[in-house]
């Protein structure tokens, strides 16, 4: 089976906005977490969406794989980048994360070709 990984950003997107309603004050607070982990400082932000790429591949989460693909690609990363995140990813996370780079990979894949397409 082959995941549409812009697809899947879309409907978890709704999912979220279904969990924001229903939990606001957690979320305010993960939303407040996220962005003061995401502030550019000693490290720029495609940086950091490659650090997260690669904890999502070593702690093999699909929904994580896709939106820090997706803003990877967005910050401009490019594959060769991301392919040396999922070979850190793999080395942290041996067998497992190998299964899950290859989802990052594909994702990436989708993202990319769709950026080019729009551009």
């Amino acid at each position: 089976m082959t995941t549409n990984w812009p697809e899947l950003t879309t409907e978890l997107s709704a999912d979220l906005r279904t969990l924001r309603g229903g939990a606001p004050v957690v979320m305010k607070a993960f939303s407040a977490i996220a962005q003061a982990a995401l502030a550019p400082k000693a490290l720029d932000a495609k940086t950091k969406e490659l650090l997260a790429l690669g904890i999502s591949v070593a702690v093999r989460c699909d929904d994580c794989i896709a939106f820090h693909i997706k803003a990877a690609v967005a910050q401009g990363a490019t594959r060769e980048e991301v392919l040396e995140t999922l070979g850190m990813a793999i080395y942290m996370g041996a067998g497992p994360s190998v299964m899950y780079a290859s989802h990052a990979l594909g994702a990436f894949d989708q993202f990319a070709g769709a950026k080019d397409a729009a551009e």
